[in-house]
């Protein structure tokens, strides 16, 4: 089971495959998170609304993850990137016409399949969490959550203003800017959640073995969609990218919270 993991105090930030040394505005314990911060009985009823509270915590995330690509320690990761969708982009149609034109339901229904299995397993350990008040699986469903609404606030946008065609679509050379609504090809979708949703497994459950199936899953949903001729490569290259590196303001702001509340509450403990 991955539910107890013992020996796990809060967020386990342990090396995988997401890009640790991309990193973002350092998070501020006393401006970001006082809202989050457990108050004390005096305080509580001018404490603001879950929902307010949630709207300006995401909002603070967006603030910094638009902000992250401009920060010099990490213009070498923007380099890595785009040189590597360029790379991709020209090479896209040459990769498309060596696809092989079969068993294109097969893998839809493996990309499917691994995508539900990935998110089922965080919703379960969410509602596992939330039922017994098991603190380590409660937070990895809040990291999740978090970081899925972070990822559809960044992906929706970039969906809307680039609006590629996919490779069935138009001429077949996977023309930008003509469908200016969502679920359009670039970046794709699919890796982008299904990397994210890998990356927080991977990050709070640090076992080799889950690492293996929630990035195993993250890799079939990806290669499955280009064998399924529903993406370019370099749609699943970006999106790839993306979900690698989007879950790390959640992690650091839910740490902070935690960390936060913990010292709230031995506070709070030694004043009684």
């Amino acid at each position: 089971m991955l539910l107890p993991a013992p020996g796990i105090e809060g967020t386990a930030l342990a090396p995988n495959f997401r890009v640790a040394d991309f990193r973002f505005e350092t998070l501020d314990e006393n401006s970001s998170t006082s809202s989050d911060a457990a108050p004390d009985t005096s305080s509580s009823k001018s404490r603001p609304g879950l929902v307010k509270r949630s709207v300006k915590r995401i909002g603070e995330d967006q603030k910094r993850l638009y902000l992250a690509p401009f920060e010099l320690h990490n213009l070498k990761w923007d380099a890595l990137v785009l040189v590597g969708t360029g790379a991709f982009l020209a090479a896209d149609r040459r990769i498309e016409n060596n696809i092989p034109h079969s068993h294109f339901t097969l893998y839809q229904a493996t990309s499917d399949i691994a995508l539900a299995g990935l998110a089922g397993s965080l919703g379960a350990i969410y509602a596992y969490g939330f039922k017994n008040e098991h603190r380590h699986a409660r937070e990895t469903g809040e990291i999740e959550l978090e970081t899925l609404v972070n990822t559809f606030l960044i992906y929706t946008p970039m969906q809307l203003i680039l609006g590629r065609q996919r490779p069935d679509e138009g001429n077949g050379h996977g023309n930008f800017f003509k469908h200016h609504a969502v679920n359009t090809a670039f970046p794709g979708g699919h890796p982008i959640f299904t990397w994210a949703m890998a990356s927080v497994l991977a990050d709070e459950y640090p076992k080799p073995w889950a690492r293996v199936l929630s990035y195993g899953a993250a890799f079939r949903v990806t290669f499955s969609r280009v064998m399924a001729r529903d993406h370019w490569s370099s749609d699943m290259f970006i999106g790839t990218a993306l979900g690698l590196a989007l879950p790390r303001i959640p992690f650091m702001s839910v740490a902070i919270r935690s960390s936060n509340h913990s010292a709230s509450t031995i506070s709070g403990g030694g004043n009684r």
